[in-house]
């Protein structure tokens, strides 16, 4: 077993709540996950709940030069770990909760989101909070922007299309366990 994927189990079990699963995100998940992302046209990314990285060092290999990505990771161990090992001048990292996008964008001289990767256990969150990130996740979006989010369920289904205009779904069995992948319009 690698390293990553030992930390990430030692998370789960000493952070439930924060850690959706036992296993990190797999090869194809992640791509499935950034399939619908224009990495060409694309000038600023977020990704919240990046877990080891899988989707950040993903994402990096595809990111243009001039291309902004800030990550929010609440989990202050997986954001240390993150934070030491990914080193890129395109990357910010951020130990602070999602509800605080815009905060963020202001402090980084950015107005608004073309992507945002969301790893969010939805269900583990209060629902006034998961609210309250995509609410700000759709206001910190253009126009043309997408919210793309994955889960093991579709419990978060209502709440996601109470937010956005647009809610498409797809699946991978090829996980563990198997997931659900929302892309969200405004």
């Amino acid at each position: 077993m690698g390293k990553n994927k030992r930390f990430f189990i030692q998370q789960f079990w000493r952070e439930k709540k924060m850690v959706g699963s036992i296993s990190p995100s797999s090869p194809f998940l992640t791509e499935k996950m950034l399939e619908n992302v224009d990495f060409i046209e694309a000038k600023v990314i977020i990704e919240i709940g990046p877990g080891t990285g899988v989707f950040t060092r993903r994402i990096l290999k595809k990111l243009n030069p001039d291309t902004r990505l800030l990550v929010f990771e609440l989990n202050q161990d997986f954001y240390t770990t993150l934070k030491a090992e990914i080193i890129d001048e395109r990357c910010v990292f951020i130990n602070d909760s999602a509800e605080f996008l815009h905060k963020y964008l202001q402090l980084n001289n950015l107005d608004k989101v073309d992507y945002i990767i969301s790893s969010l256990p939805l269900s583990n969150i209060p629902i006034r909070i998961v609210l309250k990130i995509l609410h700000t996740s759709k206001n910190v979006l253009t126009s043309n922007g997408k919210f793309i989010q994955f889960q093991y369920s579709l419990n978060q289904k209502k709440a996601l299309e109470h937010v956005f205009t647009k809610v498409s779904i797809d699946f991978t069995t090829w996980n563990i366990p198997p997931a659900f992948i929302y892309t969200c319009s405004k």
